[in-house]
């Protein structure tokens, strides 16, 4: 069995998420992978767990928080 390094669980369920460069992480459940890999949104502060908005170098939850924080910039969702 293995631990989740976000709740410590011991479980034997666990599974590996591997990160851009090479960093390995075990998790017990994808709520826990998405607290500790996802990024958050720079206006409100959400966990992004979808496409999201990437501009100005910033990650937003939507175009809504996006345009907010960029001061009316043009931006729409992904579809």
């Amino acid at each position: 069995m293995a631990t989740c390094e976000v709740c410590g669980n011991d479980y034997e369920m666990t599974f590996e998420v591997r990160a851009a460069g090479g960093a390995a992480h075990t998790f017990d459940s994808f709520e826990c992978a998405i607290h500790k890999m996802a990024p958050v949104c720079e206006h409100c502060g959400c966990r992004i767990i979808g496409h999201g908005v990437q501009t100005g170098g910033k990650f937003f939850c939507c175009a809504h928080c996006a345009t907010s924080a960029e001061s009316g910039a043009a931006v729409a969702d992904n579809a």
